[in-house]
């Protein structure tokens, strides 16, 4: 294990991608287009569905509903998933896996970090582009402050980085069947349409509570919320929950890929 141990090798690694992404920046922008598509469609149904800016639906006046769907979109497009999803799992369907493990790394923290290189490119394209966007059509947030846009950074860092972990446990079922892109593909639907199209609060009252199990309170809901209505409290309560969910995704992690790599040692690679 003290070969996978040490910052160096995961920061070089880190570095490579983020000078990679930067190359192909171009390419990233084109996915400005269907990104600026959807936000402008939305816009234009929740411009629909409230009859006064005053209004409220679920405690959210028409500017914060706005906002919240244009940043969980951000998020949805700020990510390079196919990282952790479609590369891990060619990677041990196609036996690359037997290569890549035996490299001075983990290969989970080492898709990790080529993960959050990516998104440390991207993520901050797509929110300049969504911040552009949110101005032009609807006006700045009202009652931001300082303080909400500061404390949503550890936030945003740990629900993106749950869902990668989470993304490569599902990856990680690829040593056992032939093919998770079912189970990426149940996982993905269940965060774009519990989670990133509708806070917590629009749902009835007795879903709650199981909607807050799910990821999509640590990985949608949680950074939006602590952006478009920020309290301590709630503040809180989200950064227990991301801490506890990363705990167990982690752990869940390491647990599925030793047995996999224990599984391939079994049956000679």
């Amino acid at each position: 294990m003290n070969r996978h141990l040490g910052i160096r090798k995961y920061r070089v690694i880190y570095q490579s991608v983020v000078m990679e992404s930067l190359q192909y920046a171009a390419s990233i922008a084109m996915g400005f287009i269907s990104f600026a598509i959807i936000i402008f469609v939305f816009i234009q149904l929740w411009n629909y569905m409230y009859s006064s800016p005053g209004e409220l639906i679920a405690g959210y006046n028409k500017a914060q509903m706005i906002w919240y769907v244009m940043i969980t979109e951000t998020i949805w497009f700020g990510i390079p998933s196919q990282v952790v999803t479609r590369q891990v799992a060619g990677d041990i369907r196609g036996g690359n896996i037997a290569y890549l493990m035996g490299k001075p790394y983990h290969y989970c923290l080492y898709c990790l970090v080529k993960y959050t290189g990516g998104w440390s490119i991207q993520l901050p394209m797509f929110a300049l582009s969504a911040l552009g966007l949110g101005i032009v059509f609807v006006g700045p947030l009202p009652d931001l402050s300082p303080l909400a846009l500061l404390a949503a950074v550890p936030v945003v860092i740990a629900g993106i980085t749950i869902d990668a972990v989470l993304r490569l446990c599902i990856s990680m079922i690829s040593f056992w069947i032939e093919d998770s892109n079912p189970f990426q593909w149940l996982y993905s639907k269940l965060l774009l349409v519990v989670g990133t199209l509708f806070p917590v609060e629009i749902f009835p009252a007795a879903l709650q509570p199981l909607v807050k199990f799910t990821p999509v309170y640590t990985v949608c809901y949680g950074p939006a919320k602590i952006i478009v209505d920020f309290s301590m409290e709630k503040y809180l309560e989200i950064l227990l929950a991301q801490a506890l969910y990363l705990g167990a995704a982690l752990g869940l992690m390491f647990y599925l890929y030793g047995k996999g790599v224990r599984k391939l040692y079994v049956n000679g690679g």
